[in-house]
C-alpha cells in the first residue's frame, strides 16, 4: 500500500502560527525518512486555526529540507488565481525539485465568503470558469495553446525538465466527472464527504479513457500504541470541529484537557456518530486492518492520511506507528 500525508497546518491552542509551521516542516522531514510517498499542503484562508494560505511558499521550504518524498498542494484552489500564475509557481518548484512536484487542484473557496471577495473579484464567476482554468493550466504546463490563442505568446518560466504532475481533488460525482473529462488522476476526500465515495471512484475507474487511471483516497487517521490512547487523542480534532460548526472557542485545536471540559449535547453525539465512518482511530494493527478494508472497498492502494492532534509530537508518533506497521521504509 502507498501512503501519503495531507497537512492542513493546524495551530494548537497555546501555540503560535510559527510553531505550527515549524512542526509541519519537521513532520515533512520525518515523513521523508519514514518512507511516505507524498507530502501535500492544504490551502485555507481566514481560518485562525490553520496556518497555510499559500502552499507553494511552504513547499519551497519543505522541498529544500527533504530528499525523496513528493511534495504538492492539496489543493491549489484555482478559482482564486489565474492559471498562468499557478503554472509559474509550480514550474519553479519543479525546477528546484525535479521529479517530485504534484499540483492538486480544487474548486472550493477555502474560507468565508468575505475572504473569497478579498481574494478575487466575483468568486462565483471564477468557480463557473474552473474547468476552463484547469484547461489553461494544463496547456501552460505543456506549452500547447493553439497559435491563434493570445496565451501562445507567453510561457511560464522557469521551464522544468520534469513537469509538475496535476491531480484533481474533490468530494462528489461532479469532481470525478471533471477529472475524467480532463484525463487527470483523482483524489477523493473521504474524510470530509458524506457522498458514496466507493461508487464515485468506481465510476471514475470504469469510465477513464487512456492509460491506467490513478486514484487516491484521503482519510482521517489517528494511531497510538493503544486504542484507548488513540481515542483520547482524537477528542481534540472531534471537539475542534464541533466548536467550529457552532462558532465556539478561539479557533485553535483544543488540548485533551480542554476537550474533557466540553459538554457534549445530544446533537454533538449524533454528529460524531454520523462522522465515525470518515475516521480511523486505533492502535497500529487496527489502523492497518481498517485501511486494508478501505483499500478493498475503494479498489485503490494509495491513501493520503490527515492526522490532527493537539500535541504535535503525538501526530508525529501516529505517522511513525503507521509507517512501521506497513513497513514503508
Amino acid at each position: 500500500m502507498k501512503l501519503s500525508i495531507l497537512d492542513q497546518v493546524p495551530i494548537s491552542n497555546g501555540k503560535t502560527a510559527k510553531e505550527a509551521l515549524e512542526a509541519t516542516i519537521e513532520l515533512a522531514q520525518f515523513a521523508d525518512k519514514l518512507g511516505f510517498k507524498r507530502y501535500w499542503i492544504a490551502e485555507h484562508h481566514g481560518f485562525k486555526g490553520l496556518a497555510s494560505p499559500a502552499p507553494d511558499i511552504l513547499l519551497g521550504i519543505i522541498g529544500s529540507k527533504t530528499k525523496q518524498i513528493r511534495i504538492g498542494s492539496g489543493a491549489v484552489l484555482l478559482p482564486n488565481y489565474q492559471a498562468y500564475n499557478i503554472a509559474e509557481r509550480y514550474n519553479l518548484l519543479a525546477s528546484l525539485y525535479p521529479g517530485r512536484v504534484d499540483v492538486g487542484l480544487g474548486r472550493a473557496p477555502g474560507g468565508s465568503a468575505e475572504a473569497s471577495i478579498a481574494l478575487v473579484d466575483n468568486f462565483l464567476e471564477q468557480v463557473r470558469k474552473y474547468p476552463e482554468k484547469v484547461d489553461d493550466l494544463l496547456r501552460f504546463f505543456h506549452n500547447d495553446f493553439s497559435e491563434e490563442h493570445i496565451f501562445s505568446k507567453v510561457q511560464p518560466t522557469p521551464v522544468p525538465k520534469e513537469k509538475p504532475v496535476p491531480w484533481l481533488l474533490g468530494t462528489s460525482v461532479k469532481s470525478a466527472v471533471l477529472a475524467l473529462e480532463k484525463g487527470l488522476p483523482y483524489v477523493f476526500g473521504h474524510f470530509m464527504s458524506d457522498e458514496d465515495g466507493p461508487s464515485i471512484i468506481k465510476g471514475y475507474f470504469d469510465n477513464f479513457q487512456g492509460e491506467k487511471p490513478l486514484a487516491m483516497v484521503t482519510v482521517s487517521v489517528i494511531c497510538a500504541e493503544t486504542t484507548e490512547e488513540a481515542e483520547e487523542l482524537a477528542l481534540s480534532n472531534q471537539v475542534w470541529k464541533l466548536m467550529q460548526d457552532q462558532g465556539l472557542g478561539n479557533g485553535f485545536v483544543p488540548s485533551i484537557g480542554e476537550t474533557k471540559e466540553y459538554e457534549f449535547t445530544a446533537e454533538d453525539l449524533d454528529s460524531l456518530r454520523k462522522s465515525n465512518h470518515r475516521q480511523i482511530i486505533g492502535n497500529p494493527a487496527e489502523v492497518r486492518i481498517a485501511l486494508e478494508k478501505l483499500s478493498e472497498i475503494y479498489e485503490t492502494n494509495e491513501f493520503m492520511i490527515i492526522t490532527i492532534t493537539h500535541d504535535y509530537e503525538a501526530r508525529k508518533r501516529s505517522y511513525e506507528l503507521i509507517a512501521k506497521e506497513f513497513q514503508l521504509s
